[in-house]
């Protein structure tokens, strides 16, 4: 691997989600996360194609359509599955990673090291959308009352697609919206254990974000701490309380600071090898 060294000398002042966005291909090394989801990058990432048999890959002009092998080779397995639902062809698949990981210019503090997969809730009727039409759809929100609740939109399909990913032992956690979280609570039946993988958290009501374990034997990657034990509706559960009857606010509560800008610095120092590839 290439040092820093093979890099700009004024490379190393820039903010890393400048360089990471610059790269439109993948570094020409063995697939390999690095770091952590939200720290990392991705050699040798491999990119999702436009279409495929069930899937179509949305927003082609934000080029992140890249991941590690096994990312893509869950969103084949879970495509195929989706499209055996009523109503559905397949999936629409939003973010998974820059060519190279590492942060993005806007959007995300995760996706860095082609482990994370966004799912569009919109059940495709079409798989042979144009590059336009890609840019343009939107997906749909299946939120009620600011989340606490699920809306019209929501159905069965929704739950066995989203129930097949968190059975799956590649997925180590699933991000989504409060309401659709306990509305699966109320509907699962026999075993409860692949709840414990659904996590409420905001903005999840159009897609469903997907987080992939580091793969076996992957140096370097670090998973995150797994969820609690318990199938998680308690938790959900209190989401949806403080939906529905915010606390108060403090009065002389200090405001949040800003984060700082992540740094090349700040990544593993194995990323700095992957810019550097050609």
């Amino acid at each position: 691997m290439q040092t820093m060294g093979a890099l700009p000398a004024a490379a190393q002042d820039l903010p890393a989600k400048a360089l990471f966005s610059a790269q439109q291909r993948a570094a020409a090394l063995p697939p390999q996360p690095m770091g952590s989801y939200a720290r990392g990058c991705l050699a040798g990432g491999v990119q999702l194609p436009e279409t495929g048999p069930h899937w179509q890959a949305m927003r082609l002009g934000r080029n992140r359509n890249w991941g590690h092998p096994q990312t893509l080779a869950f969103i084949r397995d879970l495509a195929a599955f989706a499209a055996q639902q009523p109503g559905w062809k397949g999936l629409y698949i939003g973010d998974i990673s820059q060519p190279r990981g590492g942060p993005m210019a806007s959007g995300h503090a995760s996706h860095q090291m082609g482990l994370d997969v966004d799912i569009w809730m919109l059940p495709p009727q079409r798989l042979d959308l144009s590059r336009a039409a890609r840019e343009t759809l939107s997906s749909q929100s299946m939120r009620r009352a600011n989340g606490a609740y699920v809306n019209s939109h929501w159905g069965a399909s929704h739950h066995a697609i989203i129930k097949a990913a968190a059975k799956d032992p590649r997925v180590a956690r699933i991000f989504i919206f409060p309401g659709a979280k306990l509305q699966m609570c109320k509907d699962a039946t026999g075993n409860r254990d692949w709840l414990r993988k659904l996590r409420p958290w905001w903005g999840h009501h159009a897609h469903f974000h997907v987080r992939l374990a580091c793969p076996d034997g992957a140096q370097g990657c670090e998973n995150q701490p797994a969820p609690p034990p318990g199938d998680g509706c308690a938790e959900a559960r209190q989401w949806q309380a403080d939906i529905l009857n915010p606390p108060p606010p403090q009065p002389n509560a200090p405001k949040p600071k800003p984060k700082p800008e992540l740094q090349l610095a700040d990544l593993p120092t194995s990323c700095r090898a992957v810019l550097a590839a050609p």
